[in-house]
């Protein structure tokens, strides 16, 4: 029976020794820093030094006896885990310096003063390794696969056509749509009946059908050995649910440091209260004013009511921010400031030079585009990169003029979001027959990697499929199937293949990889356009594998966060590596830049007209645009277009007025410093458009009147 590191004692740091740790923060982070045991929640604005806190607290707890690999902390991406290690670990060395160069005996010997060992990643990977160590506790076998959410519809779409849905006589949700909707049910423990309610009107009346849907999609699963995304938190869940082995599980972690904590949906909020029931341990770090993420299921609801749900806890409020200036920080706060639905703070600095932001009025959408346009190129003239300014959207098509105008105006640029790595067909193409060979009953593996055989077709995959089922995934049984004429020389080679990789050391990744892209190679050649991209694609995977320790842990990271390069995306190369960055909102969080520019700020735009249905998603709206105003640093421009032009089929010149974002009513609009797009005629007063003329309505009628005088 495996053994887990004893829970340490408490024991504290001399004063030298934690200000090592504490020196560099002030005094709300040192409070979180080195907060005991009882629950606490960090509530850190936005620039307020959050990841920074985070780490401290880390390396304190660690420094102070618990062992690191009784620390679990939590995150949203592997990058804010990583980042969130070299912090912890750079703290750690100069803890362990300093403890050398005195003669003090501080009972830290045995202690690793390194953040290894630390249980650190996002919810779905760390749920992927407590389930391929634990999983057997509830019947779950440790080599299962993991579906990405393209296999998941794919799977999703068997079943509907195994069913029949789609062939009456009215429309039936997509599958995309149906994944979706079981998505929501699980992550918001919502009956079906009040999802489709709630977030799908439209597909109320097939509840009854997508009920049958759900019930045939969760025993394919069942029957194939897979789990998908939603399934991973879920049987994380239940594993800790169970008496005996949940009592396992929390019993191997003192500490457990969720980050971004307003970001989790109700199944991980109910999956952070299992695992310490009590509270005891628990630090939740995250901002209530950048809760955004309610289309995925997130609720700001769990960090509102963290108080309620661990009695006892603390609540520390982070409001010293070290990104943007006064003025900006003025503005913001105003804007945070109408939302009822938030813990009460406002955001200071030092930095109390700064303009106020501005708000520009534009005539229209093209007048926007030159605007923003001049503005770059001016900042960009008095020294600021174009990679330290980005424009901001709620939509991404919110963007399109302003590309087309930047390309014509020789102003580089890149837009965040587009097709994930692991979404390349070439790409899954290579990961699916290592899933193959980890779960022979991964049927949209095996359909995928046996259709890529030429002379192949689905029939003949679903039936190889099912001898293989048949067989207990043994691959010899495929050794004596006779293959058609277009097949033969590529069949037996991919039975080898196929039996080599079942039976290889999990260990020897990159070695499995090679072998595989050497047999992929030519099928990418004969089956894809840009044949040489994909392979250096298919190469650059092979290197990355070197870094797992065993094909399993590959494939979980490869499906759960996968790379986000690929050469076939990145274009030709540019000599100019300066270029401006183009995001949307949402893909804006945690970034900063020098200058910001939010264009489209008129209602029905911000907030967006799809997401007025109710008062939460006019607030989550709001804070998505206090999101966006927060990324800047020193110059924030808030764009206001007042005419946009009917687009429809073909050219038009019909158009309405749009009224400014609700956002920002009358009594905000002092904290900004407002202007036109178009300057103002020499001559004319303030009211934009109103020049000074000698004609008027007077001589404009007595015109008139000479047509019959």
């Amino acid at each position: 029976m495996r053994t887990f590191p004893s829970p340490a004692a408490a024991r504290s740091l001399p004063p030298e020794l934690s200000e090592t740790i504490l020196s560099s923060l002030n005094a709300e982070q040192r409070a979180a820093a080195s907060h005991g045991s009882a629950p606490l929640l960090i509530v850190a604005g936005a620039g307020t030094g959050k990841t920074a806190t985070l780490a401290h607290r880390v390396a304190y707890l660690i420094a102070n006896g618990t062992h690191p690999q009784r620390v679990l902390l939590l995150t949203f991406t592997r990058r804010a885990a990583g980042e969130m290690k070299r912090r912890v670990d750079s703290l750690l060395r100069q803890v362990a310096a300093q403890q050398t160069s005195t003669s003090e005996d501080i009972g830290l010997a045995t202690t690793p003063l390194t953040s290894s060992g630390v249980w650190s990643g996002t919810f779905h990977a760390i749920a992927a390794r407590l389930l391929h160590t634990h999983g057997a506790d509830i019947g779950l076998a440790p080599d299962f696969t993991i579906l990405d959410r393209g296999d998941a519809e794919d799977l999703m779409h068997v079943a509907r056509t195994s069913l029949e849905l789609g062939r009456g006589a009215k429309r039936f949700p997509q599958k995309s749509t149906c994944l979706d909707i079981y998505a929501r049910c699980i992550d918001t423990r919502q009956p079906l009946k009040d999802v489709l309610t709630e977030t799908f009107p439209w597909c109320k009346d097939d509840a009854d059908e997508l009920g049958r849907l759900f019930s045939a999609y969760v025993d394919l699963k069942e029957i194939q050995h897979v789990l998908d995304y939603d399934d991973l938190l879920l049987f994380w869940h239940a594993l800790l649910a169970d008496p005996a082995a949940g009592a396992r599980v929390r019993a191997r972690f003192d500490a457990v440091l969720v980050d971004e904590f307003q970001d989790t949906n109700a199944l991980q909020a109910e999956i952070i209260a299992l695992l310490r029931p009590d509270g005891t341990g628990i630090t939740a770090v995250g901002d209530d004013a950048q809760a955004i993420y309610g289309f995925r299921a997130a609720s700001v609801k769990n960090i509102l009511e963290f108080p309620q749900r661990f009695e006892g806890s603390t609540v520390l409020t982070l409001t010293r921010n070290y990104r943007s200036t006064q003025p900006l920080l003025d503005a913001t706060n105003a804007i945070i400031a109408q939302s009822p639905q938030r813990y009460d703070k406002t955001l200071w600095t030092k930095r109390l030079d700064g303009a106020r932001p501005l708000l520009v009025t534009c005539n229209d959408e093209p007048e926007q585009t030159d605007y923003v346009i001049d503005r770059i190129l001016e900042h960009r003239e008095l020294g600021t990169s174009l990679k330290q300014q980005a424009v901001l959207f709620r939509a991404a098509h919110h963007s399109a003029a302003l590309e087309l105008e930047l390309a014509r105006r020789n102003v580089p640029f890149v837009k965040y979001g587009g097709l994930k790595f692991l979404e390349m067909a070439h790409v899954k193409d290579l990961v699916s027959y290592l899933r193959l060979a980890d779960n022979p009953r991964d049927t949209m593996a095996g359909l995928r990697v046996l259709q890529l055989i030429p002379g192949l077709g689905p029939k003949t995959a679903a039936s190889l499929m099912d001898s293989l089922a048949d067989a207990g995934g043994d691959f010899d049984t495929w050794v004596s199937w006779q293959a058609p004429e277009a097949a033969s020389h590529t069949w037996p080679q991919f039975v080898t293949l196929m039996r080599n990789l079942a039976h290889a050391p999990r260990g020897d990744v990159s070695a499995q990889l090679h072998a595989t892209r050497l047999f992929l190679s030519p099928l990418v050649e004969q089956r894809y356009d840009n044949a040489d991209a994909r392979l250096a694609d298919l190469e650059q995977i092979e290197s990355l594998a070197g870094r797992f320790a065993d094909r399993t842990r590959f494939l979980v990271e490869m499906t759960l966060d996968p790379p986000q390069w690929t050469g076939e995306l990145a274009g030709p190369p540019m000599l100019d590596e300066d270029y401006l960055v183009l995001s949307t909102m949402h893909s804006a969080k945690g970034l900063e830049f020098d200058c910001v520019y939010v264009i489209h700020a008129a209602d029905g735009n911000i907030p967006s007209d799809m997401a007025t249905g109710s008062q939460d998603s006019v607030e989550e709206e709001r804070r998505l645009f206090y999101v966006a105003c927060t990324r800047a640093k020193r110059s924030l421009y808030v764009l206001h277009p007042l005419r946009y032009y009917k687009v429809g089929r073909g050219a038009t010149d019909a158009y309405g007025y749009a009224q400014r974002t609700r956002f920002i009513p009358d009594p905000l609009r002092a904290l900004f410093t407002e202007t036109q797009a178009r300057p103002l005629p020499e001559g004319s007063d303030e009211n934009w458009g109103h020049a000074v003329s000698a004609t008027n309505t007077a001589s404009i009628r007595a015109g008139v009147k000479t047509m019959w005088e």
